[in-house]
This record gives structure tokens, C-alpha cells and sequence, in this order.
């Protein structure tokens, strides 16, 4: 049973309701955030110890899609605030404690691009640095930011070290006017600020060990759930978000198209072109979810089992979040192409299910080239260069 995805049921017309104001603010309201809390969504990857589910990620991702199909900025804050508690239960028991031991429901943010530079002092970091896409941020109370180790002179230092900054709200400016975009306007990803924070050692993660698990080995961590690699779990919440809101624009494009007539006075549900593209892009939509799936289960069946993730392995993981993302867009284009001009006015919520779909294909982790390439060389028996096997 998933608690939290049958909250998010019992929401859905509130969710769907909430929508055009989150637009309006360029973030979710902060009753919608309220509301998110109760339901649980972001508990689902945290540790039981501070009140979270410990779900299997399968659960975290259906649930993810569930919320991205009523509305495109919920789906993408669950998912996308949602991960940084899996990362949390592997990070100091010391900070954890600061986020989650008097509110289990405590919210982290991101990003983690490396756009900061951390000087080493004595007990910790002085830290600076200036970051774009915050999504969620403004109901959030810590946040995890990407830096590179620096020198005493404020440069990168050699060789190039990665690190993972954990700051409270205190810590940090949220750039309000920032966030001025075509799609997905409600998630509120602004821009972040921090200037000369020190950062004690403790709240700090080296960011390439997470991503090789030597995080996760070296805490000592026993739980499947938390020895998945990050190339599966940290992408999973995005992709999710992503074939959720095509999920959404498929059923808004149905609703929309039932007792349409087209512009030649023909009854859509007669149209045999229009047909085979709602029956198309149906079969897309669904074969993207069951691959992102089916992904996540052989992910977890591995490691559950207790042998190592290969790269080839996850390269091809990685690989099939990205193809299943770029199908569900591509499925939705072909819908939205068919639904004439009056879909584009704005109190139609297609044209927000497909001008998010597309904000959510435009991140990062969706970039196809260097992905596809990793997992064409992996599978040919050939190591990829190192600026290849980046992210995965």
C-alpha cells in the first residue's frame, strides 16, 4: 500500500484547482505546500527513524507521476524536493538531526551544479557562490549546494574535488524576481545566493563519492533502498515528473477532444488521423512510464540482491530515463498539434500540460548526446572516457 499516492488521489481536484494561481506566483501556494506536507510524497524515500516511508523508489516514482499528472509544478516539487531526503540518510547523523529532529516534515532544495566555490578553514568551509533552478525553494528550510573544493585564493582547486553543501534557510538568499519562464512557472526554481557562509565539515558531502557510493558504503548504510545508485535515484523524481505531466496532457487532450467538432464540421471521434494519434501517442506515453519502472525494479532487484550496479548497467539506466522522458514529450507534441487553436488559450489546461512537458525535457539529467553515447560504448565493452561517465 502507498499512503502517500492514495493522498495525492484524495487531492486531485484540489491539486488541478491550485494550478493557474501557482502560475500566477510563480510558486506553489502555500497551502498547496501544506498540503503536500500532510499527504507525504517528500517522506516517501526518508528514513523511518525520522518519519519517513523508506518506500521502494517504484513507489516514489508513481507517486511523482500521480501528482504531475493533475498539475505539472506539484508533480515536479515532489519530485524533485522529494529525493533530497534519500541523500540526507547517508550524510552526518549530526545534521540530520538539525533538519529533521524537530520536523520530520522539514523540506530541502537544491541544486547541485557546481557553480559555488568552498574555501577550507579550520572546522569547515567558507563558502560563495550564486545558483540558478531552486525549485520548490521558497517552502523549503535547508538546502543542498553544489560546490567545487577552492584555494585560499577563491579558485578551483587541483585536482578538481565536487562537494555537496547542507545550509539552513539562514544561510541563504533566495533571488524573488528570478524565476520569470514559459513552463513550469509554478515550482518557483529560483535563484540562490549565499555569501561568505561558513560551513562547519559536518554538513558537507563530497559530491563524487556520492555518485560512485563511496558515501554510502563508508556511512555504512544496510538498507537497499539507500545503497541504489544516485545515477537511478537522483534522475528518478525528474523523469517521473516528466511522463506524469504527459500523462496529465493526454487526459486533458481526451476531455478537450470528446464532443469537439474540427473546423471541416467533422465530430473528432470520426476522425480516423486524429484517432491514431490519441491511440499512438497513448501507447508512448504508457511504454515511457513502464520502462521508467521496470528500471527502478531491476535497479532494486540487484542491489537487493547484493551485487554491484555495473556501469554498463547503469548507463543503460540511464539511457532508458532519458528515452522514456523524450518518447512521453514527443507522444505529447502529437496530441497538442491535433487539439487546433483553441487549445492554446490559457484557461485550457493543455497548453500548460505541454508547455511544462517541455520545461521538464530541457533539464539537465534529459540531455540525450553524452548519456547515449556512455551506453553505446559501455555496451561494446569499451570504457567511456571520463567526461562520459559523468552523472552516471
Amino acid at each position: 500500500m502507498n499512503e502517500a499516492l492514495d493522498n495525492i488521489a484524495a487531492l486531485a481536484d484540489e491539486i488541478r484547482g491550485q494550478a493557474d494561481e501557482a502560475e500566477r506566483l510563480g510558486r506553489l501556494p502555500d497551502e498547496t505546500a501544506k498540503k503536500l506536507k500532510a499527504a507525504g510524497p517528500i517522506r516517501l524515500l526518508q528514513p523511518k527513524k525520522y518519519g519517513g516511508y523508506e518506500a521502494h523508489p517504484r513507489e516514489f516514482a508513481e507517486t511523482v507521476m500521480a501528482a504531475a499528472s493533475l498539475d505539472g509544478a506539484t508533480g515536479w516539487v515532489c519530485g524533485i524536493v522529494g529525493v533530497h531526503p534519500w541523500q540526507l540518510a547517508f550524510a552526518d547523523p549530526k545534521v540530520q538531526e538539525e533538519v529533521w529532529g524537530t520536523d520530520n516534515d522539514t523540506w530541502m532544495a537544491s541544486p547541485y551544479a557546481p557553480t559555488g566555490i568552498a574555501v577550507p578553514v579550520d572546522g569547515g568551509y567558507i563558502f560563495n557562490g550564486r545558483w540558478q533552478f531552486s525549485s520548490g525553494t521558497d517552502h523549503c528550510d535547508w538546502i543542498f549546494l553544489g560546490a567545487m573544493l577552492g584555494t585560499a585564493e577563491g579558485a578551483i582547486a587541483e585536482p578538481m574535488t565536487m562537494l555537496h553543501m547542507i545550509l539552513p534557510r539562514s544561510d541563504y538568499q533566495i533571488v524573488d524576481d528570478s524565476w520569470n519562464v514559459v513552463g513550469l512557472k509554478g515550482t518557483g526554481s529560483k535563484d540562490i545566493i549565499v555569501k561568505d557562509a561558513f560551513v562547519p565539515a559536518y554538513r558537507v558531502m563530497n559530491g563524487d563519492q556520492v555518485i560512485d557510493g563511496t558515501a554510502q558504503r563508508e556511512y555504512g548504510v544496510t538498507e537497499t533502498l539507500y545503497k541504489m545508485p544516485w545515477s537511478n535515484m537522483f534522475p528518478l523524481g525528474i523523469s517521473a515528473a516528466v511522463i506524469g505531466i504527459a500523462e496529465g496532457a493526454l487526459a486533458a487532450h481526451l476531455d478537450y477532444q470528446r464532443d469537439r467538432v474540427g473546423a471541416q464540421g467533422t465530430a473528432i471521434k470520426d476522425d480516423p488521423y486524429v484517432l491514431f494519434a490519441v491511440g499512438e501517442a497513448a501507447a508512448d506515453i504508457n511504454a515511457a512510464r513502464q520502462e521508467l519502472l521496470a528500471t527502478v525494479d531491476a535497479m532494486w532487484d540487484i542491489v537487493d540482491a547484493g551485487k554491484e550496479v555495473s556501469f554498463e548497467q547503469r548507463a543503460a539506466g540511464r539511457r532508458t530515463q532519458v528515452r522514456a522522458a523524450w518518447r512521453a514529450v514527443m507522444a505529447v507534441d502529437q496530441i497538442f498539434a491535433r487539439s487546433g487553436g483553441n487549445a492554446l488559450r490559457m484557461d485550457k489546461p493543455l497548453q500548460r500540460f505541454w508547455r511544462d512537458a517541455h520545461a521538464g525535457l530541457n533539464h539537465a539529467i534529459h540531455v540525450p548526446s553524452t548519456v547515449y553515447h556512455a551506453s553505446a560504448l559501455s555496451s561494446l565493452g569499451i570504457d567511456p572516457p571520463e567526461q562520459l561517465q559523468k552523472m552516471i
